[in-house]
């Protein structure tokens, strides 16, 4: 079993940056395929991006492709979510979450383990 803890979110005008970071316990992290989801209030959670457990693949939202990044650092126990180009419409509580794997995931059910969110606001 894994746990995860988001942290680097927070309030950023529109066209700034931030990095998100996930830890995850555990000594099996590396073996781990990881993602990104966000949720605005009243929508459903959305699929963000997602990287193999070496980082040797990942695949991202057409909404967010060109301007965020997700990269791992296994020795650290930590997948990172660099956002860039920020936008009011990105605003949302941004989770991240793990699964067993060998490719990356975009399904939310693919998912098995899930931290519990950092808030991610954009203005105007």
């Amino acid at each position: 079993q894994v746990q995860l803890v988001e942290s680097g979110g927070g309030l950023v005008q529109a066209g700034g940056s931030l990095r998100l970071s996930c830890a995850a316990s555990g000594r099996t992290f590396s073996t781990y395929a990881m993602g990104w989801f966000r949720q605005a209030p009243g929508k459903e959670r959305e699929f963000i991006a997602a990287i193999s457990w070496n980082g040797g693949s990942t695949y991202y939202a057409d909404s967010v492709k060109g301007r965020f990044t997700i990269s791992r650092d296994n020795a650290k126990n930590t997948v990172y979510l660099q956002m860039n180009s920020l936008k009011p419409e990105d605003t949302a509580v941004y989770y991240c979450a793990a699964t067993g794997g060998a490719t990356y995931y975009y399904l939310r059910q693919d998912y098995d383990y899930w931290g519990q969110g950092t808030q991610v606001t954009v203005s105007s």
